[in-house]
């Protein structure tokens, strides 16, 4: 019995070690190539920007020894002619820079017997090579994180020249630093580079990956496994649950596996399945955001009156002349459900109506309550970084439970009312709440450019390239190529 419950256990744990995302992203190389050329002007910025600590050291020449102190140290201009990212399969991202070249300047203070003195150096470096390898993978809270696999060094030439009063002296000390820096730099880059990465897998392990939609729901982009890695592209693979502000049981539903396509003529490639679109039906419906009242105000506005109720307004205590505002109270029985298929989705609400007029004496009276279940096709589009869905009334189907006033004969009499009501004002202000949209990428400074959707059996894909827009305001093409 005991192995029963052990097979039982790791078949369980199994399930949910490989749980299906509700989201997937994938990074192609045309991604990762614009985002090596954003990094390395980036990396250009922040590198003439760096502050470096003093350091000191000591050389023989001959019998005489001389002690030196260089401090103030900034790098003055750096090129990087020759740049390459490529994906490394089962582990993560190579970048690598070749005949790259910097210019340093310090002060330098040097003392040595019956020899002292200070000035500037300047140090040229050419013929850099660099190789560094990320590793890509999920930490335990989801985040995903990044560590340095592997870095590979070589710099073909140090050139050091001091200036000072001795300059005839200094010209010929120069050649004795530039060993001493060469092997400081070969010591110390790949460490430095080394304190970077875990300086970034350190930010990214405090981003959160629960994302405010808006005062209904919230989503967790979490990621459910480790990246994969490809020689073409790199997938994560996210959680993509919605939930209601401030609570995040897990829906009583998974999401179903599906694919994205085998393509690579787009950076970015966004797969939402229709798990995704389940679980935000079922958070706003749980935050009660399907529960609308038709104000007085807005009926009035809406010109939703008693005169599209000629039968009630007969037993009503008013004229026909006398067209009162129709207040309405919709409450969704349950969750909206939602169908993705080739070419469309389809959101079904049911819920119930009560009807009421809104009398000139400023009370109301009570119409007739029903069943109501509408069809609407829901329209997809991208706006500024954002899903957003809107959407258009197909059908729908109406059943009168009560009514103070008797019951028509002529149903369509109610349900012209219900389909004037629906199209002009109760949808309308359902897409109102559904125009704050679904955040699709949350990167700084970063746009998208041509998304364009295709929705598919169970998921829809979302391909788009994405542009980078600097903070100092300088314009970067998404589309040229380096």
């Amino acid at each position: 019995m005991p192995k029963t419950w052990y097979f039982f256990l790791l078949c369980w744990l199994s399930l949910r070690l490989e749980a299906n995302p509700g989201l997937k992203v994938r990074i192609t190389q045309k991604g990762l190539d614009y985002g090596r050329r954003i990094g390395m002007e980036l990396v250009k910025q922040a590198v003439l920007k760096e502050t470096f600590p003093s350091w000191s050291g000591q050389e023989s020449l001959s019998v005489v020894k001389i002690n030196y102190v260089i401090s103030r140290l900034r790098i003055n201009a750096v090129d990087f002619p020759e740049t390459s990212a490529s994906f490394i399969p089962g582990t993560g991202i190579c970048l690598s820079v070749a005949r790259a070249s910097a210019t340093i300047s310090a002060d330098w203070r040097m003392n040595a017997w019956l020899l002292k003195g200070k000035g500037e150096i300047t140090v040229s470096i050419s013929g850099l090579f660099i190789s560094i390898i990320f590793k890509v993978s999920r930490d335990s809270t989801g985040h995903l994180s990044t560590l340095l696999h592997n870095c590979q060094l070589s710099i073909d030439s140090v050139k050091v020249k001091l200036s000072g009063r001795s300059s005839w002296i200094y010209s010929f000390l120069s050649g004795y630093l530039e060993k001493p820096i060469h092997t400081k730099l070969d010591k110390n880059l790949c460490l430095n580079i080394k304190y970077k990465i875990q300086m970034m897998d350190a930010q990214l392990r405090k981003h959160k990956v629960l994302s405010q939609i808006d005062a209904f729901a919230q989503v967790d982009y979490s990621l459910v496994s480790s990246p994969a890695v490809f020689k073409s592209h790199i997938n994560l693979d996210l959680k993509g649950t919605v939930y209601p502000v401030g609570n995040h049981t897990d829906p009583p539903f998974v999401p179903a596996p599906f694919a994205l396509p085998n393509q690579g003529d787009s950076m970015i490639y966004l797969g939402v399945s229709n798990y995704f679109l389940k679980s935000a039906s079922l958070a706003y419906y749980k935050a009660g955001a399907f529960n609308i009242t038709i104000s007085e105000e807005l009926a009035t506005t809406s010109s939703l009156n008693t005169s599209l109720l000629k039968y009630f307004v007969s037993k009503m205590s008013l004229s026909q002349a006398a067209a009162c505002p129709v207040l309405l109270k919709l409450m969704a029985t349950s969750p909206p459900t939602v169908s993705l298929n080739a070419d469309r989705c389809i959101l079904q609400i049911t819920g119930s109506v009560e009807v009421f007029a809104a009398l000139p004496n400023s009370t109301t009276q009570y119409i007739f309550t029903g069943n109501l279940t509408a069809s609407t096709r829901a329209n997809l589009t991208i706006t500024k970084e954002k899903l957003i869905i809107s959407l258009l009334l197909k059908r729908f189907q109406f059943s009168l439970l009560h009514s103070s006033l008797g019951f028509p004969e002529q149903k369509s009499v109610v349900e012209n009312f219900l389909s004037y009501a629906l199209r002009r004002v109760v949808i309308p202000v359902i897409n109102d709440k559904l125009g704050k949209g679904f955040p699709v990428l949350n990167l700084a400074h970063t746009s998208l450019t041509g998304p364009a959707i295709k929705m598919n059996q169970g998921h829809l894909v979302i391909s788009t390239d994405v542009h980078y827009q600097p903070e100092d305001g300088e314009d970067e093409d998404l589309h040229s190529h380096s």
